[in-house]
């Protein structure tokens, strides 16, 4: 279990909150003294709303928090006794916010172990595998028999889909969850819950927030032991999976510890050529740390041309010990023949089913309904014309056409925030889904297999 605010006891806040109220008043006379009280008194009700708002809010002081505010005082009064009563009053007005900053999380890769002895107990959860991205911190219950992965910006702790691990558990995480992240002073928004688990955050109580819900898709999801390529309405399908064995594509699955660094340096390849380069975006339905295995149970599927060369690669991760797995995302070189994704997927579906499997999730669909080939009205042609401003709205028509060959499908996926916070919930959520982030790495141990080199 995380402690972000380890720094912030009870005694540190006090200490730091009489600190900074003693240095106001130190200020506060200095710039009597100089005959500019009056401004002072608006940036000292500033600040002071601040403070009152942020404790109110319950965010720790911590030892840092408290000696940037006393610098920022100490600045309003060298900026007094020097005549600078601009730089003074915006000074003090920033104080208060200061203060009160909301501690932040931090990642912790270290956890990947236990993590990934939870995703393997998950079960009808596709975004499981996705609970070990490296960016993220955990909170257990008190068993450590699950855990909820989470990132905070903004005062907002953004929870990444639904909890990992003994299902009957989950109920109860989410209530101590949200006591953990009232007691650091942020607020709790969910991206990527399940039907299920979104209940459970609509119903509030025990101390859990009751959250508003909006649908943003629906996992797509084959079942294996009801899958075939027969009959017309697959005719979509066969036809690109023939295709690529006419242009004498193979394929090939492996787990990404044990591919080669020949084979490994031919597919990073191809991902430095694809436009979007490495794999450094995405928080609750992508995983970082591409093909250097960091993860375990995660199993790669590559297609070669006539020439045994890799043209593309999907990457997969597992859960409910290797029964269900589920896409990251899929890697296509330029000259792969037509087909080529279409096959890597049917032939994972039919690797699973061979050992026993149940389930491969293939991709996430956002907004169905509206971006859907089946959506219409005026929301779908207004939400068109904003994803029409870049490229977006190319790369969806090719997501659901290739989604729709498929005929599969699944529940529905929900954001969940308090209203009053949607503003620093969206852009939380937002810039932890969409802008490129670091990865980060477990301290290696003795007995501990680290990443492969980048």
């Amino acid at each position: 279990m995380q402690s972000a605010a380890s720094s912030a006891t009870p005694g540190v806040q006090r200490v730091g909150l009489r600190l900074y109220l003693l240095a106001m008043i130190l200020v506060e006379i200095s710039a009597y003294r100089t005959g500019r009280g009056t401004a002072l008194i608006v940036a000292l009700a500033v600040a002071i709303a601040f403070v009152a708002r942020g404790v109110w809010l319950r965010r720790p002081v911590t030892r840092m928090h408290a000696a940037a505010a006393l610098l920022c005082l100490l600045v309003a009064g060298l900026a007094y006794a020097w005549g600078h009563s601009h730089v003074a009053f915006v000074a003090i007005a920033v104080s208060g916010p200061v203060l009160v900053l909301p501690v932040a999380s931090k990642p912790e890769p270290e956890e990947e172990g236990r993590i990934a002895s939870l995703v393997r107990e998950s079960s009808g959860d596709p975004l499981a595998p996705f609970a070990l991205n490296s960016t993220k911190s955990y909170f257990y219950n008190s068993g450590r028999t699950a855990a909820i992965g989470y990132r905070t910006r903004a005062g907002i702790a953004v929870v990444s889909g639904d909890p990992v691990g003994h299902a009957p558990a989950f109920d109860n995480l989410l209530s101590d969850f949200s006591h953990f992240a009232a007691d650091r002073g942020w607020r709790v928004a969910v991206l990527g819950a399940s039907e299920t688990t979104a209940r459970l955050w609509q119903a509030g109580g025990r101390g859990r927030p009751r959250l508003r819900s909006v649908c943003i898709g629906c996992d797509v999801v084959v079942d294996v032991g009801h899958f075939s390529l027969v009959g017309r309405r697959f005719r979509n399908l066969r036809q690109a999976v023939h295709r690529s064995q006419n242009a004498g594509v193979t394929t090939e699955i492996v787990a990404e510890r044990d591919l080669s660094p020949e084979v490994r340096s031919q597919l990073l390849e191809i991902v430095s050529h694809a436009r979007s380069g490495h794999q450094r975006r995405g928080f609750s339905m992508i995983l970082d740390h591409l093909l250097d295995g960091t993860y375990p149970d995660m199993m790669i599927v590559i297609a070669r041309d006539r020439d045994m060369v890799p043209v593309g690669f999907q990457r997969y991760g597992l859960a409910h010990h290797g029964d269900e797995w589920s896409l990251d995302v899929p890697w296509r070189s330029p000259r792969a023949p037509n087909g080529t994704d279409e096959r890597m997927a049917v032939e994972v579906i039919d690797h699973v089913r061979s050992a026993g499997g149940t389930s491969v999730s293939l991709a996430f669909a956002p907004f169905p309904d509206l971006l859907g080939p089946n959506g219409t009205g005026r929301w779908r042609a207004a939400v068109r014309l904003v994803l029409r401003l870049g490229d977006s709205v190319i790369a969806l028509e090719s997501l659901y056409r290739y989604l729709d060959k498929f005929h599969a499908g699944s529940d529905r996926r929900f954001v969940l925030f308090k209203l009053r916070y949607l503003l620093p919930a969206a852009f939380a959520m937002l810039t932890f889904e969409f802008v490129p982030h670091r990865e980060y790495s477990a301290p290696a141990t003795p007995g501990r297999s680290p990443g492969l080199p980048r």
